[in-house]
């Protein structure tokens, strides 16, 4: 009943920027905790970047001073803006969100996830 769908990802050149976008829709009372994650061919999925209130923030090392979360509650609505992208940026990007339904139940959902391929 809930659907977290990213878009954003694409093709793109070393040092060149993309903002990803992950929108929820369904029975959402309330979003707590959002975050984006990555995973590289032959790698494990790792956080990139996340934020409770869109206030507190936190940031993989690697990327920290070149993304931005952020997020339009308004909107239900989580952004990933990357800048100053590198070669090793290259993954699946997927959105989680941890959102409080009608029901009261707690719940984790991931977005099916958006390749973003940073290359000359």
């Amino acid at each position: 009943q809930v659907q977290l769908v990213e878009s954003g990802g694409g093709l793109v050149q070393p040092g060149g920027s993309l903002r990803l976008s992950c929108a929820a829709s369904g029975s959402i009372f309330s979003i707590d905790a959002v975050g984006w994650y990555r995973q590289a061919p032959g790698k494990e999925r790792e956080l990139v970047a996340g934020t409770t209130s869109g206030v507190t923030t936190n940031y993989a090392d690697d990327v920290k001073g070149r993304f931005t979360i952020s997020r339009d509650n308004a909107k239900n609505t989580v952004y990933l803006q990357m800048n100053s992208l590198k070669p090793e940026d290259t993954a699946v990007y997927y959105c989680n969100a941890d959102i409080l339904g009608y029901s009261g139940v707690h719940f984790s959902y991931w977005g099916q996830g958006t390749q973003v391929t940073v290359s000359s």
